[in-house]
């Protein structure tokens, strides 16, 4: 196999890749980027057994053929280079030449023959807009479980049905849950668990992708696939029963005040520095109009701080955590959102303030003691 391929061109697909490959595997060959070259371009594949993904670009092709490179070892070296192009080429020994100015390298490969083939979709793909896909997974991926014995709350439930595109992720004390209108083509709904790393490389594709982008989607029976141009990632399903959501949505919450998104979440950066480091804890105080944010440690002080809001219900006092709220205010896109609660024992609900928003956005969070 040998080739000449530009460098930017390169560099962009294998920093997409990079996310897939793990840093430590007992598999060695999976640390590796799979190369095939053919026709007027080459395609990139990597992969853990669990995500995988394939993409190509544009390039030179004197020889087919394919081989196997250490796709960081690759990635961090070609980023290195000042020429704008580089030419590879593979011998029999399965070292890769890499050629580029004045530059002479050797890299160790291994045969593209142990190499493991990525599973085929076998349904045909629904159209969803990569926009509203991307943010959907902004405003639900950080309410995800990071313990991995709850494994089905390790990603988030994706339903498709009646025109519109549901996602929720919980972690058992909060959940996120965002609803959008979608064009699908899909005649029949579709319901799966999408883990949290094919998420996160989901955002990574929604970057590069143009912004009136779509992604095509299918699923078999144990996997997942998104489509994006000539890039492919595929996934494993999540298997399990995701809980019932509609049964944790508050139904009734006759109290809520009106806040601004920015003064809320500065007010409570600035107070959470004295909260408890494991709990987070800071403690809010609803008066008629007024909103006192305040947490204390015993070793370090305490920090109070009053916010105007329009409010006109009862004195309440409620706790919860600092960081659940903050993760909510980062992602949540308008200026202006309401706080609904019933109670200083039941759960709260925060959602985006506005009339004609094109999405229905709720994030319920536990309270808690303090």
């Amino acid at each position: 196999m040998e080739f000449t391929v530009s460098k930017a061109d390169l560099v962009r697909e294998l920093g997409l890749s990079q996310g897939v490959v793990e840093k430590r595997t007992t598999i060695p060959i999976l640390s590796n980027v799979l190369i095939d070259a053919e026709g007027d371009q080459i395609t990139l594949t990597a992969t853990d057994l669990e995500l995988g993904i394939r993409s190509s670009c544009s390039a030179v092709v004197k020889k087919a053929g394919s081989g196997t490179i250490p796709l960081r070892r690759l990635l961090d070296y070609v980023r290195l280079l000042s020429e704008p192009e580089l030419h590879i080429k593979f011998a029999e020994n399965q070292w890769a030449h890499i050629t580029s100015g004045r530059s002479r390298t050797r890299i160790a490969g291994m045969s593209r023959d142990s190499y493991p083939e990525l599973p085929q979709a076998t349904e045909t793909p629904v159209k969803i807009s990569m926009a509203s896909l991307v943010s959907m997974i902004e405003s639900t991926i950080f309410a995800i479980s990071m313990e991995e014995s709850r494994f089905t709350l390790n990603g988030a439930l994706l339903q498709i049905k009646q025109g519109t595109l549901t996602m929720v992720s919980t972690d058992g004390h909060r959940l996120a849950v965002m609803e959008r209108s979608c064009e699908s083509d899909s005649s029949a709904p579709i319901r799966v668990l999408i883990p949290r790393k094919a998420m996160a490389e989901l955002l990574k594709m929604g970057a590069e992708a143009a912004a009136d982008a779509n992604i095509g989607f299918a699923a078999t029976e144990n996997h997942l696939f998104f489509q994006v141009g000539k890039r492919l990632l595929l996934s494993r399903k999540l298997t399990g029963n995701f809980p019932d959501y509609d049964r944790v949505l508050p139904r009734e919450q006759p109290h809520y005040m009106t806040l601004s998104r920015d003064e809320f979440r500065s007010t409570i950066e600035r107070v959470s520095q004295f909260s408890d480091e494991r709990t987070r804890a800071v403690k809010l105080k609803l008066t008629k109009g007024e909103l006192i944010v305040h947490s204390s440690l015993l070793e370090t002080g305490e920090s109070e701080e009053a916010m105007s809001t329009l409010y006109d219900g009862p004195d309440i006092e409620i706790g919860f955590n600092a960081q659940y709220m903050l993760d909510f205010l980062r992602a949540v896109p308008e200026q202006q959102l309401t706080f609904h609660f019933k109670d200083s024992t039941s759960a709260g609900e925060m959602r985006p303030a506005g009339e004609d928003l094109s999405y229905h956005y709720r994030y319920v969070i536990m309270p808690m003691r303090i």
